[in-house]
């Protein structure tokens, strides 16, 4: 085989790795998207989420509203 046959077949296999290449981008791009977007998602669920567990918080009673503990009760008994 002479070197320019050689060469020519190097070119190919270069162009067919250089195209394989091309479309394993192209997936991985695809699949960097769709990750993305499910972690946006994600973000913002449980954004949501820490919001109405904050509201839940906010609703709660403060220390002095809560109910007497034990030792208030025994010493309020006649």
């Amino acid at each position: 085989m002479s070197k320019i046959e050689e060469l020519a077949e190097r070119v190919e296999r270069l162009l067919l790795r250089h195209a394989e290449l091309q479309r394993t981008n192209a997936l991985l791009e695809h699949q960097v998207a769709g990750v993305t977007h499910e972690r946006d998602n994600l973000r913002s669920r449980l954004n949501a989420a820490r919001s109405r567990i904050d509201a839940l918080l906010e609703r709660l009673p403060t220390d002095s509203m809560a109910a007497p503990d034990a030792s208030d009760a025994e010493s309020a008994k006649p």
